[in-house]
């Protein structure tokens, strides 16, 4: 069989990997005395990462992820509370499979955005679905979406989302329609995937920021039942990042 019509096959087929990895081959000489099925490995552990890595591309861009950041970044060093044996279980994904949540608390600047990123990130490389909202967008996403008649799509779309990242949770207090759209949001996802709310209220005023006592106790019972807790300390990253401003002399 002609090269030419098998790379043409390979393409039409979108076997992409294969053909890539087969054009490649045929500029190794060294590679044309390797036994067939050692070169047809090749071709598919070449399909396969082509695969991966664009089902990767898919999960990120869905994402929509603040920052960039990657968990193999994270410093232990900085006394930000932050311990490799209390990271491990999270980084390893496994929380996830298991529809456990993550709550992640600290004052402003400490990271939490960054950390929550960086877990995100690293749930797509693992294959989750990811979805980062900070809650002032969610709400206002909601509210449009219950007057464009788009609401069932996008509950249904929070539903399916294998980790759900909301931020700047606690910013200001709920309204009863507020209140109302995270309930079910948190209903829809409760044992089906995992939410990871990053705060800078400590997690003993949150009952208070939701308002209304019967709504808050069935929505905190559901968010923080076997959930994680990370609480990180430390001045702000943001501050200590930012350079200082050069001093001017008064004379």
């Amino acid at each position: 069989m002609m090269i030419q019509p098998l790379l043409d096959t390979l393409r039409r087929l979108k076997l992409t990997g294969m053909h890539d990895a087969l054009a490649h081959q045929l500029t190794q000489p060294d590679t044309y005395d390797l036994p067939s099925e050692e070169r047809l490995g090749m071709l598919l552990d070449r399909e396969v990462l082509h695969r991966d890595n664009r089902r990767l591309d898919r999960l990120l861009k869905a994402a929509k992820l603040r920052v960039t950041a990657c968990v193999e970044d994270i410093d232990y060093r900085h006394p930000r509370g932050l311990e490799r044996g209390r990271m491990a279980p999270l980084t390893s994904g496994e929380w996830i499979g298991q529809a456990l949540n993550l709550c992640i608390t600290g004052p402003t600047g400490c990271g939490k955005t960054w950390l929550a990123c960086a877990l995100g990130n690293q749930a797509c490389r693992q294959g989750y679905s990811v979805r980062y909202l900070r809650v002032p967008r969610l709400f206002e996403q909601l509210r449009i979406a219950q007057g464009d008649g788009s609401y069932a799509r996008l509950m249904g779309q929070l539903q399916k989302t294998d980790l759900l990242i909301l931020d700047d949770w606690g910013m200001q207090k709920m309204t009863a329609p507020q209140r109302q759209d995270l309930m079910e949001v948190i209903e829809d996802r409760h044992g089906r995937g995992s939410t990871l709310i990053a705060s800078q209220l400590p997690i003993e005023h949150w009952h208070d920021y939701i308002g209304a006592a019967t709504v808050a106790d069935a929505i905190l019972d559901r968010l923080l039942h076997s959930a994680h807790r990370l609480t990180l300390r430390g001045e702000s990253m943001r501050k200590s990042a930012a350079p200082q401003a050069a001093e001017v002399d008064p004379s």
